[in-house]
């Protein structure tokens, strides 16, 4: 069963639990995580808290809690839930106070929900994705996973207004990444991603497809690209916890090595579901 969990008790996902006063609600003032469950095993668990906890340094967000502590949470959240296959969105906030910008002395709060799993449509696994591309008007330091989603929200309506699957972002005419995952190339036969910046995110699947490129022997390289270099690549995909690897055969209309997904990108999504199998 779908089910939630906020400062130490389980819940229905249902009931009214939130707080006026939570600064997660009236601030943006927090972090977040999601770990995708394989047959009730998690993905890279420790990579996410590690991340996890990366972000909430650098909002200086007081944690108490250990690495294990909040691998426990995790794992006995999803076992309670009983689905094998399932998403766990966790986050942590600042906590709850009287509405103040300062910072509250008060313990953080930590809510959770773990839900369902749903794949994607298989015939757009198969045939790829359409996307369009579009200013990226985040704040500088998008290496944080923080609450303050509001611009990748709007970017990622405009793709659905399009009838596209996601937005990928530009920023001086350099693309960053999509709206809620990481963006790679392929020309020439060699992948090609954004390098780690404040302008992106660390994203987990990220660094699984850069080890799997990497075992696999195919040529490979951190650098930025232009948007016109996107628009010119052989293969384009793009790598996120619920998207995987997902091929992108149009950009703005336009196709991208024919309008089919690529052969390279197969061949890492295939490397990739192997990995899966292994859990």
């Amino acid at each position: 069963m779908e089910l939630g969990y906020i400062n130490g008790k389980f819940v229905s996902l249902d009931e009214n639990v939130l707080p006026i006063d939570e600064r997660g609600h009236q601030f943006g003032d927090g972090v977040y995580e999601v770990i995708r469950f394989y047959n009730g095993k998690p993905f890279m668990l420790m990579e996410h808290l590690e991340r996890l906890v990366k972000s909430a340094n650098a909002i200086r967000l007081p944690i108490t809690d250990t690495l294990d502590d909040f691998r426990k949470l995790i794992l006995t959240a999803a076992e309670k839930s009983q689905l094998s296959e399932c998403n766990v969105y966790l986050q942590i906030t600042r906590g709850i106070a009287t509405r103040n910008h300062l910072f509250p002395d008060v313990p953080v709060s930590i809510t959770m929900t773990v839900r369902e799993a749903k794949p994607l449509v298989r015939e757009l696994r198969e045939k790829g994705a359409a996307v369009i591309t579009h200013p990226d008007e985040r704040w500088v330091n998008c290496y944080i996973k923080s609450l303050n989603l509001l611009p990748n929200i709007l970017a990622k309506q405009a793709a659905h207004d399009a009838g596209c699957f996601e937005a990928i972002l530009v920023r001086d005419g350099i693309v960053t990444e999509g709206s809620s995952s990481n963006v790679f190339i392929v020309k020439d036969g060699t992948v090609i991603t954004p390098p780690l910046s404040k302008r992106i995110l660390a994203g987990i699947t990220r660094m699984a497809v850069i080890e799997i490129i990497r075992e696999s022997g195919v040529p490979y390289a951190e650098k930025d690209f232009s948007e016109t270099e996107l628009l010119n690549a052989d293969e384009v995909f793009i790598t996120s916890t619920t998207a995987e690897i997902l091929p992108v055969v149009s950009i703005n209309g336009s196709k991208i090595g024919g309008g089919l997904p690529g052969e390279i990108t197969k061949r890492l999504y295939q490397k990739f579901q192997e990995r899966i199998s292994k859990l």
